[in-house]
């Protein structure tokens, strides 16, 4: 009796022995392939990002072939079925206990999953992709015959007042639409192809499960902001276009997509009687925007040495912020003027910045990148609303009490209209994108304008039949993208009402005062910046603010103020 006790005791001992030490080596041999992966894919991402800088800047087609080709190379390593069906065994296993290796197994899965294509279909993606993108950026509009800048089209929608030249300016900006508009179609249905060769519906359903989102879950929060905007925004629009029909000598039913200020009417206008870009014109936005994030502890003075910010012939017209290495090598491109718009774009891509260079270098490579791409857009607007905020611009321009009290209302009546504004232009992008995937060939045209009336109460030119929606460059360079810039508005607003609450509790009141407030960046670096991805995005939201994202803030900021 005791033997077979004995026995007994050593059988179990022996398979719980060969089960810990299967679950180990499953977690080295993970480890092993991560960190060959990693050898592989790191100086391939480098040199694709440099190309990529490179070609932003140059318009140069070769820059941009290089871009291709790196691209492409990658991308054959993701689609790679032999370590993807590696991967979906680790992954159904359950043995994979350690957090960190959890993590990066979870985030290599869904990069495998999304490159599960043949390599001449992932080819054509690449090359279509690119194609388009060098056409949009070397594209420049004219205006009875003369290329403008996409700079200069701002300015009109500005400044004049003469509704033939509003017009002119608005169609430059359209142009590009018909030159891209079937390259942009033969890209979405090559990605359509991917999709379901993968048992998706679409690329746009693909692309929410590979991001850990849903469109159940992405339409229930748009549903809602649509329900929530409503009313409110009505009623500012109205005030809006009686405002503009008065400047323009037209009736408010006379106003058209080009009586507003810029192209896609997605940016609140400076209406009221703060003029602010009188407040940046005599300014240099580049050195402001640096000595604010010198003030909050976060110091950009490396991230601007290696960066690009203003206008050439062949750059790309846009901004944006890449993160070159994921080793600090931070860079900007702008085309910088000095006005509100780009004081906003300068703290905005700044703040995209600071959230890269700030990253726990010492996270492994596959998780030193932002907990989501809405996160990292949500720090980026959440600097980005300073230029429109009468508290901040006492505090970086110095005017007075008297002055700053004077526009206060007028600077906050602004920046609700533009968070509004943006909230419904929000809608037609993210409901326009999900019928593009959904069906390429129906009547785009027509459904683009559809949902700009019922969104953005925006009537359409009388027959006018051309693909308007074509010349928005994100459905190329960014696709699937464009609800994360809401989300990260709604994320901003909260994480705004965490620093009032926590971190800058004495500015008693919603604006904050943001200057010279280090501990703002301390909070960022150790809540946000430092954790990377190694948590999903709602879990590291919970620990930064304690709570999961909660698009109350956002209400209360905007609209219910």
């Amino acid at each position: 009796m005791l033997k077979q006790r004995i026995t007994v005791l050593l059988t179990i001992s022996t398979i719980l022995f060969l089960t810990g030490c299967g679950e180990n080596q499953m977690e080295n041999d993970l480890q092993t392939f991560i960190d060959a992966h990693v050898q592989k894919v790191e100086p391939i991402m480098k040199l694709m990002n440099e190309s990529y800088w490179n070609a932003s800047i140059s318009g140069n087609a070769e820059d941009y072939d290089k871009s291709a080709e790196y691209e492409l190379e990658l991308r054959k390593i993701y689609s790679d079925t032999s370590d993807f069906a590696m991967l979906k065994t680790w992954q159904a296993s359950g043995k994979i206990k350690d957090p960190m290796l959890s993590r990066q197994l979870d985030i290599l899965y869904r990069s495998y999953l999304t490159n599960q294509v043949p390599e001449d279909l992932l080819k054509q993606i690449v090359e279509k992709g690119k194609l388009v993108e060098k056409n949009f950026s070397t594209f420049r509009g004219k205006i009875r015959g003369r290329e403008v800048t996409d700079n200069k089209i701002q300015e009109i929608l500005k400044t004049e007042t003469k509704s033939t030249k509003r017009k002119d300016a608005w169609l430059a900006s359209k142009q590009v639409g018909e030159v891209v508009a079937n390259d942009i179609l033969e890209l979405v249905k090559l990605r359509n192809e991917a999709a379901k060769q993968l048992g998706y519906e679409n690329y746009y359903v693909m692309s929410l499960d590979a991001a850990e989102q849903s469109p159940d879950e992405l339409n229930s929060i748009f549903d809602e902001l649509a329900r929530l905007t409503d009313a409110p925004f009505r009623e500012l629009k109205t005030e809006l276009d009686g405002i503009l029909a008065q400047r323009y000598g037209i009736s408010p039913d006379e106003m058209m997509p080009w009586h507003y200020h810029d192209p896609f009417f997605q940016e609140g206008p400076l209406v009221y009687d703060v003029n602010l870009d009188s407040y940046y014109e005599n300014q240099d936005v580049v050195e402001l925007a640096k000595r604010f994030y010198q003030g909050i502890g976060l110091p950009v003075d490396d991230i601007l040495a290696r960066s690009d910010l203003y206008e050439k012939e062949g750059k790309n017209p846009h901004a944006f912020c890449t993160h070159i290495d994921r080793a600090g090598d931070v860079r900007v491109l702008c085309n910088v003027a000095n006005n509100e718009r780009w004081m906003e774009t300068m703290l905005h891509e700044l703040g995209h910045g600071v959230y890269d260079k700030n990253l726990d270098m010492q996270l492994p490579f596959l998780l030193r990148e932002p907990a989501h791409i809405f996160t990292t857009e949500a720090i980026a607007m959440l600097f980005g609303r300073l230029s429109r905020n009468a508290t901040w611009l006492q505090g970086m321009l110095n005017i007075d009490d008297t002055e700053r009290a004077n526009i206060e209302e007028t600077v906050t009546q602004s920046l609700r209209l533009k968070q509004l504004v943006f909230a419904r232009w929000c809608q037609v992008m993210v409901r326009f994108e999900q019928a593009l995937y959904a069906n390429p060939d129906q009547d785009l045209n027509t459904l683009w304008w559809d949902l700009v009336e019922t969104y953005q109460f925006v009537q359409r030119p009388p027959h006018r039949q051309a693909p308007d929606w074509a010349a928005k460059i994100h459905f190329t360079i960014a696709p699937v993208y464009y609800h994360n810039y809401m989300l990260g508005e709604l994320l901003a607003s909260q994480l705004h009402f965490q620093l009032l609450s926590k971190v800058m509790p004495e500015a008693g009141n919603q604006s904050g005062t943001y200057v010279q407030q280090p501990e703002i960046g301390t909070y960022l670096k150790q809540n946000v910046f430092q954790p990377g991805s190694e948590y999903r995005w709602n879990e590291m939201i919970q620990k930064a603010t304690g709570e999961p994202l909660n698009p109350a803030y956002f209400v209360k900021q905007f609209i219910a103020s």
